[in-house]
């Protein structure tokens, strides 16, 4: 399986914070926003990711992030001319996927939670060609979001892009795992109303097709939107409390790598000499000594 994390969009809601800067390069407390959805592609098994952004931003995201290899991954880049609607990412990275099974990771969402791990890799290690599998969060503002309705025995009914009246009060986070063929399935997709190719009306072909699993996401695992500047803030402080509290970085993708056998101790050394003395350097050379 192949990985898409899109770092695209404008980021208007986030003005002028990212007037100048994509809003997946600020940072979420103490990393770039963009490091949490590739920490959730790693712990899913993910190695081989495509970072999709805009043609000013791009440059930026190389300078960050290179070429993946300091965390034991392969990175490869794609420009998005104009921000299309989320299902554009499977026609932008077709190359790329090359017919995989592909993992869309939005860039700014943050999951975390106890056997958040376990449930990405068994996401990934199960879908089927030609199906898809999403997950489903309780939320309390619904017509944010896309929503999705079960049926008494848990089973997806119908998918809505921020209904005005919502049929449940579960939303679809920004992750989702496609078998092989969902480039062929993105092409059918139609503009909405707003003129975008929505990841909803995607995920509802599949729905048509009884392809789509739609896993809920339990009280355990906490599910943050980025995309304001009160959600950001929340964000950054639930990063701290977590950190504070425990001790562990959230999203420290030397650490995954390292756990996963992607890099050993020495480039983990390595790389915590050429970051510095900065709180992210001392925890992977604690990480490397312990």
């Amino acid at each position: 399986m192949r990985g898409i994390v899109l770092a695209g969009g404008l980021g208007t809601r986030l003005w002028p914070a990212a007037t100048v800067l994509s809003k997946q390069l600020l940072p979420v407390y103490d990393k770039p926003m963009i490091y949490y959805p590739l920490s959730i592609l790693m712990l899913a098994g993910i190695r081989d990711i495509l970072v999709i952004s805009s043609p000013d931003d791009l440059p930026l995201y190389r300078k960050l992030l290179e070429d993946g290899s300091a965390f034991g991954c392969d990175l490869s880049y794609c420009e998005q001319p104009r921000p299309e609607g989320l299902a554009q990412a499977f026609l932008l990275g077709e190359e790329f996927l090359d017919g995989d099974d592909a993992a869309l990771a939005l860039g700014d969402n943050i999951f975390y939670g106890s056997g958040i791990g376990g449930t990405v890799k068994h996401a990934a290690a199960s879908v089927k060609p030609g199906a898809a599998i999403c997950f489903a969060h309780r939320v309390r503002d619904p017509e944010r979001y896309g929503v999705v309705e079960f049926d008494a025995n848990g089973r997806a009914m119908s998918l809505e892009e921020k209904p005005e009246k919502p049929k449940s009060n579960y939303a679809i986070p920004g992750l989702y795992f496609y078998g092989r063929g969902v480039c062929d399935v993105a092409r059918e997709v139609r503009p909405s109303a707003r003129g975008e190719l929505e990841i909803t009306s995607l995920n509802r072909l599949y729905l048509d097709r009884d392809a789509l699993m739609v896993t809920q996401l339990g009280r355990g695992v906490a599910w943050l939107d980025t995309g304001t500047p009160q959600s950001l803030l929340e964000a950054a402080n639930f990063i701290h409390a977590v950190q504070t509290r425990q001790g562990q970085m959230v999203a420290c993708l030397e650490e995954i790598a390292y756990l996963n056998g992607w890099i050993d101790r020495a480039q983990l050394m390595e790389r915590a000499d050429a970051i510095g003395n900065s709180a992210y350097g001392r925890y992977l050379s604690e990480l490397a000594e312990s």
